[in-house]
This record gives C-alpha cells, structure tokens and sequence, in this order.
C-alpha cells in the first residue's frame, strides 16, 4: 500500500481547511467591524486602501463587482473616510484617497485586525510561506 495518501483524500482535507480558514477569517473581519460600528465591507475596504487605487482596483481587490465596491465607498464617503480626486493620469477615473479621519480610521481598524487574527498562530515565515502558496493558485487562473 501506498504511504502517500491518496489525491482524493488530499484534495477533500485542503478544501476543507482552507474552507474552515476562510470562515474564522470571515469572522474575525466581522467581529472587528462590530468593534468598529461599520460594515465587514468597509473594514476590507480600509484594509485595502494602503494607496490611492480606482474604484475599479478596489473591486478587484475586494473580490467583488464595481457596483457594490461603489456602495462601500459612497458610506466611506459620507463617513468622511475618503474622497473621490481626478486621477492623475485617466481623466476618467477618479482615485480614491483616504482623508486624514481615514488613515486614522484605517490605522485603528489594520490594528483590530492584526490583534487576535487567526494569522498571528502563523510565525511570519509561515504566513510568507502560506502567502505564497495561495498566490500560486490564485495565480492559475
């Protein structure tokens, strides 16, 4: 018999914990956003506005169809979080920038995040390590 275990085996246990990963994610992001009195939607946003990026690349980022990422960004806005700015180079396109409440927001919701996330089990190394192992698969596509 063979020691290796069998691909099927294989397959069903790394969909299943990466599945069960997601979800403590997912809650953990949910359970800061309550912390922080605005929307999961919102403290992914924030987290990744570490530049001025379009709505279009927040979206990407985000997983998520412009249209909602616009929703997201309209209640940042009226939150005075961030603000739509003519692009420097699309006339297009308008950039979104973090206002100075923003960073500040930003700041405290990256902090809430790194505190008690499921990654901090990972040593740095490890997150790299799995960091890099999930971006060859996201990398197949």
């Amino acid at each position: 018999m063979d020691a290796q275990p069998d691909r099927e085996a294989l397959d069903r246990d790394v969909c299943r914990f990466v599945h069960r990963f997601a979800h403590r994610l997912d809650v953990h992001v949910r359970r800061v956003a309550e912390e922080l009195g605005i929307t999961a939607s919102q403290v992914i946003a924030l987290r990744e506005l570490s530049e001025p990026i379009t709505a279009r690349e927040l979206a990407a980022r985000m997983s998520c169809e412009p249209s909602n990422a616009t929703f997201v960004l309209d209640r940042l806005e009226r939150q005075d979080l961030i603000r739509r700015e003519p692009h420097p180079s699309d006339r297009r396109a308008k950039q979104i920038v973090l206002t100075a409440a923003g960073r500040r927001f930003r700041a405290a919701a990256l902090e809430r995040l790194g505190a008690e996330s499921p990654l901090t089990r990972l040593s740095p190394g490890q997150q790299k390590s799995l960091r890099d192992l999930l971006q060859a698969l996201v990398d197949l596509e």
